[in-house]
């Protein structure tokens, strides 16, 4: 089972005019509140997730949900934590889509197209039905941006797949059986690594930490009291966004 679900805790009181509807989970009816998200409402059933939730806010993909509604022949896909049940639904969870990650040395690689089909040949199966795009709970362009890497624009595919989640659920639906979600990571790690620009400032930090500058730092938060480590953390300054002031230096730079 996708959640590893267990019986747990016990029903909150609801008003007396809920609305309540009938759902199916793993093949067992239940009446459940009809404004909750799957999620909610297989925890409203009564079961507890050990495995197939995270954030909760549709960030992490790990509870992507089959399900068909009432009177409908259509096999639907969505994330549990993001979709409202429906009367009728009848539902399972997914714990993760198979898919293989290819084993390679991010150093000995270089992105062209000839690295593609060594690790991740199938993509040239895919045949541009948009069924990926459609399924993706993101709103990713996933067949656009497996017609990049096809193309071998690893940049242009980098920045359309970058929002992914990794819930899988574009592979779950592609009928030429893509790991669409797993090419899309080897693309960003190599564009990543040998083609965008390296920040000038994160290299800066890096050649500081290699000589140890924080080091004093670091011994003087881990002498301090508990209370006065959570007041300097109360009391810390905000750094804007950028777009509010490009020019905004901390007060205090010593630590800088």
């Amino acid at each position: 089972m996708s959640a590893e679900l267990k019986q747990s805790g016990d029903k909150p009181n609801l008003p007396p005019d809920t609305k309540m509807i009938e759902v199916f989970i793993m093949g067992k009816r239940y009446k459940v509140p009809a404004t909750l998200t799957i999620q909610k409402a297989i925890e409203w059933a009564g079961f507890q997730f050990l495995r197939g939730c995270g954030c909760r806010g549709g960030i992490c993909g790990a509870c992507p949900t089959i399900y068909r509604t009432k009177d409908d022949y259509k096999l639907k896909i969505g994330l549990a934590c993001q979709t409202v049940v429906e009367d009728g639904m009848y539902l399972v969870q997914l714990p993760f889509v198979p898919a293989q990650k290819s084993e390679y040395h991010i150093e000995d690689e270089r992105p062209t197209i000839a690295a593609i089909e060594k690790h991740y040949p199938e993509t040239f199966r895919c045949v541009q039905c948009n069924t990926c795009t459609k399924a993706c709970p993101m709103d990713i362009e996933v067949m656009q941006y497996i017609a990049e890497i096809i193309k071998g624009d690893y940049k242009k595919a980098a920045e359309l797949s970058s929002s992914c989640i990794m819930c899988g659920m574009c592979a779950a639906r592609c009928p030429a059986e893509l790991q669409q979600f797993n090419v899309a990571m080897f693309v960003r790690r190599m564009y990543g690594r040998h083609v965008l620009p390296k920040a000038e400032h994160l290299q800066k930090r890096v050649k500081e930490i290699n000589e140890n500058k924080y080091i004093p730092f670091l011994d003087e938060l881990g002498e301090i009291s508990h209370d006065e480590l959570v007041e300097r953390y109360k009391s810390r300054e905000w750094q804007p966004e950028p777009y509010e002031d490009p020019n905004w230096q901390p007060k205090e730079t010593k630590y800088l």
